[in-house]
């Protein structure tokens, strides 16, 4: 009886992603990392986000500080957010924007789409019902009014790992 052999062939490779997938992976999360520079120098830090797609806008808030800032000065920004199963199965998004600080009734609307959005996202993704912002934002607590801002996206990009054994 002839020996058959089997051999396992192993595909990875990195695709773009198409404009409405990165669109649904920036909705479909709330956490990302935030780029920007300040004084010649490049800064990325983890935000809670809220993508709103009615305006094609990033929705966040913070203290006044060091990335306040910074956004002032260079409003050039961009959001990297990802989603991570293994080292060969992942999709990550980098949406570039301009900084828009909001004021007055515009500031309170976000902050109020900001957290119903991210609530809704929460309670899809992780089964829990948070009540109030501070459930899962930190800047809460702090002693100021926090600003709150939109990232006027300008591009996204995407790029998707593929890892299959055929």
């Amino acid at each position: 009886m002839p020996l058959i052999k089997a051999y396992l062939i192993t595909i990875v490779m990195i695709k773009s992603l198409e404009k409405a997938e990165s669109l649904k992976i920036l909705d479909d999360n709330y956490i990302g990392h935030l780029a920007y520079v300040y004084q010649n120098r490049p800064f990325v830090i983890p935000i809670t986000y809220y993508f709103d797609a009615e305006n094609n806008t990033i929705i966040c808030y913070s203290d006044e500080g060091h990335k306040i800032n910074a956004m002032r000065k260079n409003p050039s920004v961009s959001l990297e957010v990802a989603e991570i199963e293994s080292v060969n199965i992942w999709q990550s998004v980098l949406a570039q924007g301009e900084y828009e600080e909001l004021q007055g009734i515009d500031s309170k609307n976000s902050l109020h789409d900001f957290s119903n959005g991210i609530k809704k996202i929460i309670n899809e993704k992780e089964k829990t019902n948070p009540q109030f912002i501070s459930e899962f934002s930190s800047k809460i607590y702090s002693e100021g009014i926090p600003i709150v801002f939109r990232i006027n996206i300008t591009d996204i990009t995407g790029r998707q790992r593929i890892h299959k054994n055929l």
